[in-house]
Order: structure tokens, then C-alpha cells, then sequence
């Protein structure tokens, strides 16, 4: 395994292996070291996570503030947050 950094709530991975393969989604809880959930407010809704391995994901150095902020408050994060989200990230990046 080649994690480097533990993968924190709100942050953007690029999506290796499985049905979401070449997609970007973001990590909205942590199972254990090994697992965490993701969504990416499409295919994956918040209420519906996908529980992944991290060999699986591709960690980026993005991690969204406003999807940490909601968490933080509220302990969920809307579809729509998520999407844009991801969304920025690929407009930031330049895809």
C-alpha cells in the first residue's frame, strides 16, 4: 500500500477500481484504516454511500471546506454540495 496520508472527511479521490472506476468522488466517512465511504451526490448520493478500500482510491490534495463545514455542522452534506464540490475541483485541475 502506498498511503502516504490518513484520508480525511471532505476530500476529493480519484476513483482506481469498481463500477465508479475514472471518477472523481468525495470521502464523507471513515470505516476504519483500511475502508471509507464516498459519494459523489450522483450516482452515489450522500444517504447511499459506497464503502471502498483506499487501495482502490487515489487520494488528492483537495479537500473541500464547505463539505468539512457542513459535516462538521450539520453531520451531513447535501447531493448538490457534493457535486460541486467535485465539479470545482475538475475545473480547478483543468480536466
Amino acid at each position: 500500500m502506498h498511503v502516504d496520508v490518513a484520508p480525511q472527511i471532505g476530500q476529493i479521490a480519484f476513483v482506481l477500481r469498481g463500477k465508479d472506476e475514472g471518477g472523481y468522488a468525495v470521502i464523507i466517512g471513515i470505516v476504519d484504516e483500511r475502508f471509507v465511504l464516498i459519494a459523489d451526490g450522483d450516482k452515489k448520493r450522500f444517504d447511499r454511500p459506497k464503502k471502498k478500500n483506499i487501495a482502490h482510491l487515489e487520494l488528492q490534495s483537495v479537500i473541500s471546506s464547505e463539505v468539512v463545514n457542513s459535516m462538521n455542522e450539520t453531520g451531513r452534506v447535501t447531493n448538490a454540495k457534493l457535486r460541486y464540490a467535485i465539479q470545482k475541483f475538475v475545473q480547478a485541475k483543468g480536466e
